[in-house]
């Protein structure tokens, strides 16, 4: 099993946040200070300049890393003090109630689950989504670019 890892910024509701949940059956680790983030993690940011692929496949070892908070805040959290992996995520097609159809407004859940989905953990990635009415819906509206990417295509 690949290692998750959510940093919460407790800017959600919580009874409606995907990452709490997780956290809550045991499927991520949440913490609620950067400096958790593990050495050489791969970390998903929206605003890195590399697109995860499966080369990345390398830093597996020390996690999936997902950041659940304002995007206007990234920058703040990620002050280079430790050597990680970011990654933003090719355009991918929300599946989630708030912004469904949209490009790129991922929940964490589907993040996480388009990350382990790409780097070849499809059954993991189908157990996060699983979580959600909506989730394994995502796979689905997005099932082309993500089997593409998963390939290295």
């Amino acid at each position: 099993m690949v290692r998750i890892l959510i940093y919460h910024g407790k800017q959600c509701n919580p009874k409606a946040c995907t990452a709490l949940k997780l956290g809550r059956f045991g499927l991520a680790k949440v913490f609620y200070t950067p400096r958790f983030i593990p050495r050489h993690s791969i970390v998903l940011n929206p605003l890195a300049d590399k697109t995860l692929s499966l080369m990345d496949k390398a830093y597996l070892g020390k996690g999936i890393v997902a950041l659940d908070c304002s995007w206007n805040r990234i920058e703040e959290i990620l002050v280079p003090r430790k050597p990680v992996q970011l990654r933003v995520l090719p355009p991918l097609v929300a599946a989630n109630p708030v912004n469904y159809g949209k490009i790129s407004k991922l929940s964490t859940v589907e993040a996480l689950g388009a990350a382990l989905y790409i780097l070849g953990h499809e059954e993991e990635a189908r157990k996060l989504l699983n979580k959600y009415k909506w989730g394994l819906h995502f796979l689905e509206l997005n099932r082309n670019p993500l089997e593409s990417y998963s390939k290295g295509v």
